[in-house]
């Protein structure tokens, strides 16, 4: 499945690198979309077999910051390929020479498709060659019945955590999707430096915040840690939507920071709120990406109607009811009862 997911995003980013219009771009991001949805559906029962149940929990974090670190990394990628193909020389290295004759002048991003083209079409090469083990999924692992799912989506526990998700991946999301734009329509800043190094920094301090927040879950309950955090992420966006350039050009990226924990504990606080059938709750719950779609596509429309200051103030409603979760969230279990059982025991 690895190497099909990997073959369906090369299509993708291909088709978009050899023609690069609006209607294959669109295609073509549905395939790339669809790839990694394919990789996100087996990678969990696959790192638990091919690791070790004993080491799941370490190898899924690892995957994480290798997650945040490539976030990190691909704005400056398109940075430095963006600036380098737009010079009037051509340039000296092979590979940017190269890419310099595929390229049309007037769309050096279409750059970054080459490379992913390449990348995945390596990634595909890879998986053909390394021979990973069978995959049993465990009773937690699987879909469910329909029988299940109505059972679920009978709940109002279900819908609530859902919504959760929806908000904090749409929140994500549209921070990410609108950070340059927002530096360069307010501040002029410009969007292939300032503001790439802006989005950069997001990603990268929430791959940061990640290692802040797994100390502080061992000290803290969960909803302490959530409720504290989205608060100093309102702040943030409040500094970054309506302060000067300077305070918005760090404020932006310090909405990652503050985001990294909501993801891990909104959905731990989901599966811990329903005694049974995690397998299909999940998949309930996975749907809430659809989020990082719909909030970003909401910010722009009432950005044509308000203005994209006034567009971005949508996400006070999503980063709000996040806060809520912290609220009204009861777990069966909490981290912090499960660390006062451990004290005792000791």
């Amino acid at each position: 499945m690895g190497a099909g997911a990997f073959g369906v995003a090369y299509l993708g980013a291909q088709l978009l690198a050899l023609f690069p219009n609006y209607l294959v771009a669109v295609g073509s991001l549905f395939l790339i979309g669809s790839g990694m949805a394919f990789l996100q559906v087996a990678i969990n029962p696959l790192l638990r077999v091919a690791g070790g149940e004993e080491h799941f929990a370490f190898n899924s974090t690892l995957g994480q910051l290798c997650f945040g670190l490539a976030s990190f990394l691909s704005p400056l990628v398109y940075s430095y390929l963006v600036l380098n193909l737009s010079r009037p020389e051509p340039p000296e290295a092979f590979w940017l020479a190269l890419l310099d004759r595929l390229v049309p002048p007037e769309l050096p991003w279409i750059s970054l498709y080459w490379l992913f083209a390449v990348v995945s079409l390596g990634m595909v090469g890879v998986m053909a060659l390394v021979r990973l083990p069978r995959v049993e999924r465990t009773a937690e692992e699987q879909a469910g019945t329909l029988a299940i799912y109505r059972e679920l989506l009978r709940k109002p526990i279900v819908w609530l955590f859902f919504l959760g998700i929806f908000a904090y991946v749409g929140s994500e999301q549209g921070v990410a999707n609108w950070i340059s734009e927002f530096l360069a329509r307010y501040h002029g800043y410009d969007p292939q430096t300032v503001g790439a190094r802006a989005v950069s920094s997001f990603w990268g301090l929430m791959t940061a915040g990640t290692l802040l927040g797994l100390v502080l879950l061992k000290l803290l309950d969960s909803r302490v840690v959530l409720r504290l955090f989205t608060l100093a992420a309102l702040v943030c966006l409040t500094a970054a939507l309506f302060g000067p350039g300077p305070v918005a050009r760090w404020a932006f990226p310090l909405i990652g920071l503050f985001a990294s924990v909501m993801w891990p504990v909104v959905f731990s606080l989901a599966l811990n709120s329903v005694e049974a059938h995690h397998g299909a709750f999940s998949g309930i719950l996975v749907t809430g990406i659809a989020g990082g779609a719909i909030v970003p596509l909401i910010i722009g429309t009432l950005g044509d109607l308000l203005g994209l200051r006034g567009g971005l103030c949508f996400l006070y409603l999503t980063f709000g009811y996040i806060l809520s979760v912290s609220f009204w969230a009861r777990p069966l279990i909490t981290n912090k009862t499960i660390w006062q059982k451990d004290e005792t025991i000791l």
